[in-house]
């Protein structure tokens, strides 16, 4: 907010602070790759699969799954929604909450095993971002994501305001645009379908194949970012964290998320107290913000009660 340069260390590039893309690649990509290397030096299984099931027939949902993914899916597209009305938080956010609200419900299988709960639950949340941050573009003339600010300026570009007269002097274009996000569900269930037989042929590759070629694609995606080796050295120094995370159990969507929302929390904690020149009572003086602050504080609190719930039960029962 004040343009101050800190936590800079002398080092020019981490001026404008760790590039997102290069700490995500290391935790979920290299990290991946450090595992691997060290299954296959201890002769570890690592997951061998039956080439004869990967078929399209078998890739498809069958009936029972429609009925395990309705649920996730559900909870996670009004999630999805609200977080993309609000402006800043984006898809990956509402991706990450997706998933983790899932581990509050029940699943058939352990979450981070490929059970499709949390799959459905973390994609329907970051699909209906994408359209929830169409709300408040094209009806106040407001982007809700990097994506839809683009757009405001291509629109802008082409003569067109977003906000309320929108659907009154361009209706054709308004209406259009939601068609639009409605065909595009369709259009890209056509298409991830008729890949399938194309994507489930990478799951026959040997091991010894991939952990080259995932490090070469993750070492080239890091140093695209920045055209420099700046962004190597953050994702190799992700990807050993995430191992370390890995190794003692430790999940690593709540620390990729922590890095994306911390940002915007300093800045809006730093611009209110700003406007309230300090004092900290602007927190609890309105009733949305005291809400929120309560929820989060029974959110934070819930994992402790069920916990102490959970070993009262057996007590009881005793008696």
């Amino acid at each position: 907010i004040s343009g101050i340069p800190r936590y800079y260390f002398g080092v020019v590039h981490l001026l404008g602070g760790l590039p997102f893309a290069a700490v995500g690649i290391g935790l979920f990509g290299f990290s991946q790759v450090l595992v691997l290397i060290e299954m296959r030096n201890s002769n570890a299984d690592v997951g061998a699969i039956d080439a004869s099931k990967l078929t399209l027939k078998n890739s498809l949902l069958k009936g029972g799954d429609f009925k395990r993914i309705l649920p996730p899916a559900l909870r996670s597209s009004l999630l999805g929604t609200f977080i993309g009305v609000m402006p800043g938080a984006g898809a990956t956010v509402s991706a990450f909450l997706g998933y983790t609200m899932q581990k509050f419900f029940k699943s058939k299988e352990p979450l981070g095993t490929g059970a499709i709960e949390g799959i459905a639950a973390s994609e329907a949340a970051n699909n209906s971002a994408c359209a929830g941050a169409f709300a408040p573009l094209l009806a106040l003339g407001i982007p809700g994501s990097a994506v839809t600010g683009i757009l405001l300026s291509a629109l802008m570009v082409w003569g067109l305001q977003p906000g309320p007269l929108l659907f009154t002097n361009s209706p054709d274009f308004a209406w259009a645009t939601i068609a639009a996000l409605f065909l595009s569900n369709i259009i890209t269930l056509v298409i991830a379908v008729a890949f399938i037989p194309f994507i489930i042929k990478i799951l026959r590759v040997p091991t010894k194949y991939m952990i080259p070629a995932i490090t070469f694609i993750c070492l080239i995606g890091a140093y695209s970012i920045s055209n420099s080796m700046y962004g190597v050295v953050v994702m190799i120094i992700s990807g050993l964290l995430g191992y370390l995370l890995v190794k003692n159990k430790y999940p690593l969507s709540p620390l990729l998320l922590a890095f994306v929302l911390t940002n915007l929390f300093e800045t809006n904690v730093r611009k209110a107290l700003l406007i309230s020149q300090g004092s900290l009572d602007i927190f609890f003086k309105k009733p949305i913000s005291l809400v929120i602050i309560i929820l989060l504080f029974i959110l934070l609190l819930s994992p402790t009660i069920r916990l102490a719930i959970g070993r009262l039960k057996p007590k009881a029962k005793a008696k």
